[in-house]
Parts: C-alpha cells; structure tokens; sequence
C-alpha cells in the first residue's frame, strides 16, 4: 500500500520497542485476515517477554488494501478469512493467556515457552461490527475515526458500552478514538498541509486506488464539497476539537494519526499538540 510504511507492525514494532524504555508500542492494526492465528499470537508473545508491560495487538477484522493482496497473503479467498474471523480472534486470545476461551485444536500450543505476562490486545474498528466483537469479548476498542469525520463513531460507542461484557482486564468498557490531526502556526497553513490527505479521501470515494502521499503544492483539483477528515488549524484549535471529541465520546484515549507528505509536519504537529495541552 504505497502510502503506508507500516505494512509488518510486529518488525517496527521490535525496532521502536527495542530503543524505547516506557512508552507502550503497539499495532494499529495487524490485519487479521492477512495472517495465520497461531503466528500472530506468537510474534506478540516473543515481543511481550523482550519489552515486558510495553506491548499492545490491535487487531482488525478487513482483510486491508485489497482483494488481491488479501488473496496474496494467504493464499485463500479474503471473503472466507473474513467469515473465520471471530474464531481466529478467539483462537490468537487464547494463545495469549485468555483463560475464558476454549483454545480447541490449539490448546497443545504455545505462543512462547513460559510466558510471564501478556500483551494487551485491542479490538479496532470504523463500523458497529468492531464495537459488538470488542463488547462481547470484553477488551478495549479503538474506533478508527481518523478514516472520516463523518462516520458513525457515536452508534458504535453506544453499541460497545450497552454490550459490553466485563473481562478480568477489563471490568468497564475501554473506548480509544483516533483522529487526524494537523497543527501548524496559522489555520491557513494546516489547511495547505491538509490537502494530500483530501486527495487520499477523493481517491478513495471515487474507486481510485491509493498512491503515494502528495506535496501539498499537487493537492489540487479537489471537489469542493468534499468534507474534511483531520482537524486542521492551529495548535489551540485542534486541541479544542480533540477536548471536545474527547468530552462527546468518552474516550479513555486519544490516538493520534496523520496523513502528511512529510514527517517532519508529523512531528511538529505533535510538538504543538503536546505544548498546547501542557505535556
């Protein structure tokens, strides 16, 4: 997917983990459709023993990209992964020390010879299918609202809490929401920087497929009544757009995404995001 460099999250995973010392690394997410059971259980235990408390598996139930790649990866049709989906999920949850579920066929296995504790494992979603999943099984869930403003993050928060099913970890539910952001010193500016992600969403909405990021000077031609999918403005705006997305979904986390032609405008962004909030 040319506009994404995390395609293997448990590889940058090792590598962030490995020159960091507090902060928890995490996936966002690993496909699950793409990938065997038993190995992602496996990756993520070796990755807890290195990087002990550190460790989060955010799994997601789209088989991602697209068909072909899907039927790339492994090698099956990606509507039938799709439909073992809740078995694989229950299978990985198993493997990692979830005492709740009947591993089945794989209770001979495991994912690391003695495993002392245990990744985090998150549910992520951007429908109602995710939230119920995640509520059913009792873990965290992430909505994906960084895909689009627009979506139905409140239905899916209510769906989540309304079913949740209270698990060892987790008694009450967890709810994160991501979002898109883009700070910079003037609204006019963020707005500029915020034209590849608009061309991202147009190509998406019109069946395009997916290219590299653009420079913000290419960010042209795009239909005017395409609605925004970051907050974009000035540090203190987009902070107040967070404060209150915060306050109307109930969101215990925040994670913070970007869709920017250079890093560097990541990192500023978050630089100015962290100083208006006082971190």
């Amino acid at each position: 997917m040319p506009a994404v460099a995390s395609t293997a999250p448990p590889v940058l995973i090792a590598s962030v983990a490995a020159q960091t010392r507090t902060i928890r690394v995490g996936s966002g997410g690993v496909m699950l459709p793409n990938h065997m059971p038993f190995v992602v259980a496996e990756q993520f235990a070796i990755l807890e023993a290195l990087h002990p408390g550190r460790i989060d598996l955010g799994i997601g139930r789209a088989p991602g990209t697209d068909q072909a790649t899907a039927a790339a990866l492994r090698g099956v049709s990606p509507y039938l992964t799709v439909e073992q989906f809740p078995d694989h999920l229950r299978t990985v949850l198993a493997l990692l020390g979830d005492d709740r579920i009947d591993p089945g066929p794989a209770a001979r296995l495991r994912a690391t010879p003695v495993a002392e504790s245990h990744p985090e494992v998150w549910m992520l979603g951007s429908s109602t299918y995710g939230a119920q999943v995640a509520a059913a099984l009792g873990l965290p869930f992430c909505y994906a609202y960084h895909f689009a403003m627009g979506s139905d993050v409140d239905t899916a928060l209510q769906l989540y809490r309304a079913g949740f099913q209270p698990s060892p970890r987790f008694p009450e539910p967890y709810p994160m929401v991501s979002a898109s952001v883009i700070a910079a010193g003037t609204t006019a500016e963020a707005q500029f920087l915020a034209g590849p992600s608009r061309v991202m969403v147009q190509s998406l909405r019109t069946g395009g497929r997916l290219g590299p990021i653009v420079a913000p000077e290419n960010a042209t031609d795009l239909d005017p009544s395409l609605p925004g999918t970051q907050y974009a403005g000035t540090a203190e705006e987009v902070v107040a757009g967070l404060d209150a997305l915060v306050e109307r979904t109930g969101a215990r986390e925040l994670m913070l995404a970007g869709t920017v032609y250079d890093p560097a405008t990541r990192q500023d962004t978050l630089a100015r995001i962290a100083k208006a909030w006082g971190l």
